[in-house]
């Protein structure tokens, strides 16, 4: 039945290949189910909650992408995007969870419409390719701060803004010897380092009393869902904040999946001889159910996962891949108490590691043409600086528009980049 669901032999692999594979990806983003409730858990969501919605929401989008999609990717919750929904969204811009969700839950339902009548392949073509390298480079350095601010590595300081933590608290060689740890596993190729890491710092931190062991059982049923399920609020879905975070949200997450399905797809050979890939409508499908049902469920926006390579490379080709991924996470609902004990400083070391790895498209932009690297640096330094991924993405695609215009490359500018620079001024009157 598997292989003629599946097509495995056409697909050249096997059954004991697609679930190894599957386990080998699940091992490798494994780290989302601890990390994911420890970011959105500063806005005063139930940490508890968020794990079990967590979970089912990489379940349900996985398996969507297995049985109707058929193809080897797996969905959970993304990094960068929980970044923007806590530390932006509610810690900056000072709304409620519940506005950030909204957000999400209507990102979504427009994903599901935009994908549906193929539009979301042609908002992204319209999009600089440099800005859409910057805004993963820059997410990446976000992600890498935030990181080191939960390990107590970076304070706040009232003479400099910033400065270096103090190296004498637990938190930080916690964190370090994270670091080092899954260093060195990534460096020698080991599956799930960035998963071992986060356990080892979690293991050194029980005799510095910074890990704080179950009390109860280790395995027990999944938490529930009712301090966070269906919180959805429609009071401020008019307000040009919610223009401002619904449009981050959907750039962000297009960029993430389209270039995530590109590469990943890429590696495995599984792009046709005209540059496209099979069944991609139905991949982003996966990617716009996932996100609506995470966001009724109560937690960020989801997408595909470039760790999916790590399964890739290790013969996944076909759905049965992602489907053993999901067997995972449904399985891991039952470990609960396991991931919560997990200290910010113990998934610090993820948190920059992945920073690190969102870096590498910087490599691909051109730096001597100034009216494209511009732009890129603006996005990338003020993401970090400002604290905020949209005012990033403000900055560089303001920037881009009013450096083609005034050089006279007006071609360079799609009509869509024109209206969300009106936007963005906008932004800054209203």
């Amino acid at each position: 039945m598997l292989e003629k669901f599946f097509k495995l032999k056409e697909n050249k692999t096997t059954v004991r290949t697609e679930i190894i594979a599957g386990i080998t990806t699940f091992m490798t983003m494994a780290y989302i189910l601890a990390v994911n409730p420890d970011i959105l858990s500063v806005t005063g969501m139930d940490k508890n909650a968020v794990f079990t919605a967590t979970a089912l929401s990489a379940v349900v989008a996985t398996l969507v992408m297995a049985l109707w999609a058929k193809l080897p990717f797996a969905l959970a919750p993304g990094m960068g995007l929980n970044a923007f929904f806590a530390f932006t969204v509610v810690l900056a811009m000072g709304h409620s969870w519940e506005f950030a969700l909204t957000a999400v839950f209507l990102e979504g339902i427009i994903f599901l419409l935009l994908t549906a009548f193929n539009v979301r392949e042609l908002i992204v073509n319209a999009i600089p390719m440099n800005l859409k390298h910057a805004i993963s480079a820059g997410i990446g350095l976000f992600i890498a701060f935030i990181g080191m601010q939960n390990a107590g590595l970076i304070v706040k300081s009232d003479a400099t803004m910033i400065t270096l933590g103090n190296m004498g608290e637990h938190t930080i060689w916690i964190a370090l010897f994270g670091l080092i740890v899954s260093g060195v596993l990534l460096a020698l190729k080991v599956k799930g380092a960035l998963l071992i890491g986060i356990f080892a710092a979690a293991i050194l931190g029980i005799p510095l009393d910074v890990t704080h062991l179950p009390e109860g059982n280790w395995v027990s049923m999944p938490p529930s869902l009712e301090p966070i399920f269906f919180k959805i609020s429609f009071a401020e879905i008019f307000s040009t904040d919610m223009l401002v975070v619904l449009i981050t949200f959907l750039f962000v997450d297009l960029f993430d999946t389209v270039g995530t399905l590109v590469g990943v797809a890429s590696k495995a050979n599984m792009i046709d001889k005209d540059g496209k890939l099979p069944r991609v409508k139905q991949a982003l499908f996966a990617d716009a159910v996932g996100t609506t049902t995470g966001a009724l469920l109560g937690t960020s926006t989801v997408t595909t996962y470039v760790e999916s390579a790590s399964g890739v490379a290790e013969g996944g080709r076909t759905g049965l891949t992602a489907l053993s991924t999901a067997g995972m996470f449904a399985l891991a609902l039952f470990f609960a108490p396991i991931f919560l004990m997990v200290p910010g400083a113990a998934t610090a070391p993820a948190l920059i590691l992945v920073g690190s790895f969102m870096l590498s498209p910087i490599l691909k932009i051109n730096f001597e043409d100034y009216t494209e690297s511009i732009p890129v640096f603006l996005t990338v330094i003020m993401m970090p600086l400002a604290y905020s991924i949209a005012e990033g993405i403000v900055f560089g695609m303001l920037s881009y528009v009013v450096l083609k215009l005034l050089t006279g490359r007006t071609r360079d500018v799609s009509v869509v980049m024109y209206i969300l620079a009106v936007l963005f001024l906008a932004k800054f009157f209203v």
